[in-house]
């Protein structure tokens, strides 16, 4: 694996005294002690089911990895799985773009309580780095396709972040500072009534002097970040009969970033992202269960020294029927809504929508150690017309340690908005990219603590659509400029594969993963741009009693900067983290963690001449107080 680690005195001491390790989640059976075979997660099947039975590669990050850094986003959060690549514009409040498993960004389906994320501005959440996790309490990372499930962009697979119903009355203040005049405070309250009724709220604020955005910058050429929201959700809970609940979370900020016609950082991004999610499960009989939602979606950001505005609004209904027809087997029968609105200076008219209807039908069989899954999609999409997606996956008991488990599936992306309708190479005769991907693995359980999982897989697209010069292609962007267009004009193999090992005991536990994609565009037979073939994390830690710590590593092989072009590649590097904390009393935890000890200032995407680095050492410290 090619990968310049960058090494100072300080790495190599904490990497040789915490065995290189990265912060513990769940991988699979999870990498948490905390974390069991019995882990539930809703993101495979659109329902509860045990992570053991689910017939693919799903990771689990936990509770307590989520909190262990109240300033960790999302895109921080969710690089700690190998198979997910950031590429991240800079350091901390710069726009980030998530890619799972050699995917583009738009071809991974990011979710919240299963509200869609992604929207018509081409790219998976830009707001990636925007979101806080603060009231989040689970983050499920479904790997490989899961159009059946949830129509278009789930190409690579699905992240959702879950919420969940508050298990006692309590509340909780947490405060910490940082380098870089980074401050947070997180204020969290949650009732139980014992007829069933729940509330919680909350609310964060953030802010940061931030980090310098380029490497031509020194240091003391920062970017600040300021960021706030809000959480708030009501909920009626009766085990096995009723679930429902209304929530809303809200960000907002500024984000400032480099302006290159100033050669300064003084280009401001005001950004503001809410959902809205309603949702309800009630059990009709033993046999009948009847799902509904209802999300609402904005995302608008105002970027005023490029005179521009970026707008999306979703609005999304889903309503399914789960009928166990027989001991062991359930179908669940589903219709879909999405609405999408797309509002920016830069696309024709300014203002476009689509709508689509998706209708899915899954079956479930689990019994003597063999679960199943298949399912089939059909969407009818305004523009595009019918396109149908089917999905198949087994997963077999061999020995009582041991499974195996296989699956294939097709899946596919509606070009966006903004592909369609941009005035820089817009392109209203796109068709749908589409996918088929096979998948084979097993999961074993070991003596003495440890276990092993393997998993190998091979995904075809086709019709992915491309950025491509159709004109004045050797334009000197002074007199003359190139001229491009969307165009379905490329096919892109991936193939990969994905090891995990981990051993715990009491005390103790380790942990390796390491991930390998290869992504090609079968055109130029080149990997495409910003997909490093290898990924490592490891991860070692030390709980007794009311003391935690462990550090990290997250290591990556290099990787093209451009699809057409072997100059100016992204170098390989890796970066360590130190979490530790003390629960002084039931009351009163204290914390402290470093991001990026060495304070390594990686390269992380090619601009004309200069590159967006990393946001280098982040240390904090932090108290929370519990009542």
């Amino acid at each position: 694996m090619s990968i310049s680690f960058q090494p100072t005195r300080l790495v190599g001491a904490i990497a040789i005294a915490m065995g290189f390790s990265s912060v513990a989640f769940a991988q699979d059976q999870s990498t948490d002690k905390t974390v069991s075979l019995d882990t539930i997660v809703v993101t495979a099947s659109k329902s509860p089911e045990s992570i053991k039975n689910v017939p693919a590669r799903i990771n689990v990050i936990d509770d307590k990895t989520i909190h262990q850094n109240p300033i960790s986003n999302l895109s921080d959060l969710i690089q700690l799985d190998p198979s997910i690549y950031v590429k991240q514009s800079g350091g901390m409040g710069q726009l980030s773009e998530v890619s799972l498993r050699g995917t583009t960004p738009a071809q991974t389906l990011v979710l919240q309580d299963g509200a869609r994320l992604n929207n018509q501005n081409n790219l998976s959440p830009l707001f990636a780095a925007f979101l806080d996790t603060s009231h989040i309490q689970q983050v499920e990372i479904l790997k490989g396709p899961a159009s059946v499930q949830y129509g278009s962009d789930a190409i690579g697979g699905v992240i959702n972040m879950v919420t969940a119903p508050p298990s006692k009355t309590g509340a909780q203040l947490t405060g910490i500072y940082g380098e870089n005049n980074t401050y947070k405070t997180v204020l969290n309250a949650d009732y139980v009534d014992v007829s069933g009724f729940y509330a919680q709220a909350g609310g964060q604020r953030l802010e940061s002097d931030g980090t310098s955005i380029l490497d031509i910058q020194n240091k003391s050429e920062k970017a600040s970040f300021d960021q706030k929201g809000y959480y708030a959700k009501f909920g009626y809970y009766q085990k096995d009969q009723i679930d429902s609940s209304v929530e809303i979370n809200q960000n907002q900020g500024r984000s400032i970033y480099y302006n290159f016609n100033a050669g300064l950082n003084n280009a401001v991004r005001d950004f503001k992202n809410q959902v809205i999610n309603a949702k309800a499960s009630y059990a009709l009989n033993s046999d009948l269960t009847v799902n509904a939602r209802y999300s609402n979606t904005k995302d608008h950001q105002d970027v005023p020294n490029d005179s521009s505005y970026y707008n999306t609004e979703s609005n999304e209904g889903d309503l399914n029927l789960k009928w166990g027809f027989l001991p062991h087997q359930n179908v669940l029968f589903g219709v879909n809504y999405l609405d999408s609105e797309y509002e920016t200076p830069s696309i024709t008219d300014q203002k476009q929508s689509v709508d689509t209807v998706g209708y899915y039908l899954q079956h479930q069989y689990q019994d003597n150690g063999i679960s199943t899954q298949a399912g089939v999609r059909v969407e009818d999409n305004e523009r595009f017309g019918t396109h149908t997606v089917g999905q198949a996956a087994v997963r077999y008991q061999l020995l009582p340690l041991t499974s195996v488990y296989a699956n294939i599936g097709t899946a596919f992306r509606a070009p966006s908005l903004n592909e369609l309708y941009t005035q820089w190479g817009g392109n209203t005769e796109l068709k749908p990219e589409e996918s088929t991907s096979y998948e084979v693995g097993f999961d074993q359980q070991l003596n003495y603590g440890l276990s092993a999982g393997l998993s190998a897989y091979y995904t075809e697209i086709d019709n992915l659509i491309s950025s491509t010069c159709i004109a004045t292609c050797n334009g000197d962007w002074v007199t003359t400029f190139p001229v491009y267009q969307n165009i379905n004009i490329d096919k892109a193999k991936i193939t990969g594969g994905e090891f995990n090992l981990k051993w715990s005991n009491d005390i103790y536990y380790v942990n390796t993963q390491y991930a390998y994609a290869r992504s090609i565009n079968d055109k130029t037979d080149r990997d495409i741009a910003y997909r490093p073939r290898q990924r490592l994390t490891l991860t070692a830690g030390y709980e007794y009693e009311n003391v935690g710590i462990n550090a990290s590593v997250i290591a990556r092989s290099k990787a093209n900067s451009s699809h057409t072009n072997s100059d100016n590649q992204v170098a390989g590097v890796a970066t360590v983290d130190l979490n530790a904390y003390w629960n002084i009393n039931p009351n009163v935890k204290v914390f402290t963690n470093i991001q990026n000890i060495g304070d390594v200032r990686n390269q992380q995407v090619y601009n004309f001449g200069s590159w967006y680095i990393n946001s280098g050492r982040l240390a904090s410290a932090g108290v929370t107080f519990r009542y």
